[in-house]
């Protein structure tokens, strides 16, 4: 029982913490990029941090992530997920909202690139070492390259409010940007509709081909740079 205890701890340390840092530093970075660019909005709200703490969501942060975590350790299978309280936003405070927008939109896919980019540096970095800490450690950092690749691909799908929603806004005509935020509403349901119906009701799976496949692909990207095996 202690070996057992001792590995799901261990385990739960590789896992928890890449998924901590990737989602919370991902909103934190859309804090600094708005503050950047005219809105201290989220300064004023404590979110311009990079303290993982301030921006814990109690379900998306924890609660989700813990029970994906259970399922996994049950057997189950499944990909680690979760998100962090979205850092608020006031584009009237923009010099140019739509262009502005997009940047900070981008600020957090462009936070985990980064984090994935870091993490592919310590591993090749302490690969040699070798020893128990180095090999605990260069296994969280290969969750963390994947983990990251999965952040940033998911929201960049052009699906409201995601960040990819913001970007491809700032790319259409006024009129039609105006009505594609305004599905910002149905956001999760159409999140839901898109991932959760069609495999009920067909052989399709759209978060293996949107999310998975690429993910793979950017994590196996990563894995040539450093020349050791991630995803």
């Amino acid at each position: 029982m202690p070996d057992t205890v001792a590995q799901i701890v261990t385990q739960l340390t590789i896992w928890a913490l890449p998924a901590l840092l990737a989602i919370t530093l991902h909103e934190a970075a859309h804090g600094f990029a708005a503050y950047r660019l005219g809105d201290d909005t989220a300064k004023r709200a404590g979110r311009l941090t990079l303290n993982p703490l301030a921006h814990v969501d109690p379900v998306g942060t924890i609660l989700l992530p813990g029970l994906l975590m259970v399922a996994y350790f049950l057997g189950a299978g499944g990909i680690l997920f979760g998100y962090a309280k979205p850092v608020p936003v006031d584009y009237r405070r923009f010099k140019n909202p739509r262009d502005d927008m997009a940047w900070v939109a981008l600020a957090g896919p462009a936070m985990n690139i980064a984090l994935a980019l870091l993490s592919v540096l310590l591993i090749t970095v302490l690969m040699p070492i070798g020893g128990a800490f180095a090999s605990w450690a260069v296994n969280m950092l290969r969750v963390s390259v994947f983990f990251n690749c999965l952040i940033a691909v998911f929201n960049m799908l052009p699906i409201p409010p995601l960040d990819g929603s913001r970007v491809l806004a700032a790319l259409l005509p006024p009129r039609w940007a105006w009505h594609y935020t305004r599905l910002d509403r149905y956001g999760f349901l159409i999140v839901l509709g898109l991932f959760f119906l069609p495999p009920l009701l067909s052989d399709w799976n759209p978060f293996i081909t949107l999310v998975f496949k690429p993910t793979l692909a950017l994590t196996r990207w990563f894995a040539s740079l450093s020349g050791v095996p991630i995803g």
